[in-house]
């Protein structure tokens, strides 16, 4: 292979190649410095490569190898990131923690082998027989270690264990969307970590389970009910979540999907489609991230929220001062859904997540959506839905009774509304 077709060749797969060891590192620059690593390893051998076809997975395998190789480096020096690890072992409930310093003190107070063996297998989530080849160790040693190690943490952490409640009964949705009002707090917006996937509000953790119903306005009926349940772990070129399973009322699907101390992020969508089923990666580029991906490089939703006064709410006129594709916390609301009231923070998404779409999404201090609103702009789609809503050449017209709101003075209609069984 010469220097051009070398070029060629990597210039098309640079893309899948960052997404692949950005998710597969701890930091972006360490990501950085593997893929520096990675491109010269795959110029120096580039004559092993008979058939461009074989290209991708040839420097992929070369990737997978070099990121092993820096958790290799790391374990040797027992160089374990507490923050990061303290946070995903937060996030995941393994224990049931939520004092960030209490297990920061506890890991802080353990053997070095035994934070080694927590680091890579909770917050790394590798399993047991790749810790083994990644330490050089044999596989029953690696169990034997992180069961003491496990066994060591929960002695001298000082809280019981308190197992995940993911056991969410499923409720019965009614026919007709409850009547709601959304007042304007006069306090500040809270922090809080958000940790379900962008759109589907589950959170991808081992023993979650949820329902949510969609009801279309201004009939205020229920169009679709979607049951999801985490199902178990699942890895995706070597990136390691859990599977979902999402049934509605057309299509069965699954997910797979992971969640980081700072992100939520969905790493593969498959279904069937005409008696075929269909797989798509978040190393699928242009087929998959319109759909399922999210953010830069598909980093996915942020989990750690907090107002960035990117966007900002007078009445139902919104302004986005970064222009379009831009999420922000907005302020605080008090939400009375049926008999139920909720203190909320609204999270609105300005076409980031689905081009010519605005979304408001109530979420509590839990970090659970109460209400979640989808507005249309006002001529996204027409020719699509003309059908479905005659009357008009605009959403407007369409469903002239409906709510609307400005975004940059721009007109967008209520479409629909989706509540969770959380909140019934």
């Amino acid at each position: 292979m010469d220097r051009d077709i070398f070029a060629r060749l990597y210039a098309s797969c640079e893309p899948a190649l960052k997404r692949f060891v950005v998710f597969k590192l701890p930091s972006t620059a360490d990501a950085d410095d593997v893929l520096q690593e990675v491109a010269i390893a795959a110029y120096k051998n580039m004559h092993a490569v008979k058939n461009p076809e074989s290209f991708k997975p040839w420097i992929l395998k070369i990737a997978a190898n070099k990121c092993n190789d820096f958790y290799r480096a790391m374990a040797k020096r027992h160089e374990i990131p507490f923050d990061e690890m303290v946070d995903t072992v937060v996030s995941m409930g393994r224990y049931g923690i939520s004092d960030t310093e209490v297990v920061r003190d506890t890991l802080e107070g353990m053997a070095d082998k035994d934070k080694q063996i927590l680091f890579l297998f909770y917050f790394k989530q590798m399993p047991q027989a790749q810790i083994a080849e990644l330490l050089g160790i044999p596989l029953g040693t690696v169990k034997s270690r992180l069961h003491t190690a496990k066994q060591q943490f929960k002695q001298a952490y000082p809280f019981p264990h308190r197992p995940t409640k993911g056991e969410n009964t499923m409720k019965t949705f009614p026919n007709t969307m409850p009547a709601y009002t959304i007042t304007p707090s006069d306090q500040p917006p809270f922090t809080c970590k958000w940790e379900e996937m962008m759109g589907w509000f589950i959170v991808p953790k081992l023993g979650e389970r949820i329902a949510w119903a969609m009801y279309d306005f201004p009939q205020r009926k229920r169009t679709l009910l979607c049951t999801m349940e985490v199902v178990g772990p699942a890895a995706v070129h070597g990136i390691e979540g859990v599977e979902i399973t999402a049934q509605d009322n057309d299509t069965p699907r699954s997910f797979v999907a992971q969640l980081t101390d700072t992100h939520c992020r969905i790493l593969a969508e498959s279904h069937r489609e005409n008696g075929v089923k269909k797989f798509f990666t978040f190393l699928d580029g242009d087929d998959f991230l319109p759909n399922w991906g999210f953010g830069e490089n598909n980093c996915g939703n942020e989990t750690n929220l907090h107002a960035r006064g990117t966007v900002t709410k007078q009445g139902s006129a919104y302004t986005c001062h970064a222009g379009k594709h831009t999420m922000d916390v907005v302020g605080r609301f008090c939400v009375e859904l049926g008999e139920k009231s909720y203190d909320t923070i609204c999270v609105v998404d300005n076409e980031l997540y689905n081009s010519g779409v605005f979304s408001e999404q109530y979420i509590d201090q839990h970090g659970k959506t109460v209400l979640w609103r989808r507005f249309n702009r006002n001529n996204w789609n027409i020719e699509r839905y003309r059908k479905r809503y005659p009357g008009g050449d605009r959403w407007s017209e369409m469903l002239p009774n409906n709510a609307q709101i400005t975004v940059n003075g721009e007109t967008y209609v209520h479409w629909y509304d989706c509540i969770t069984d959380y909140m019934l």
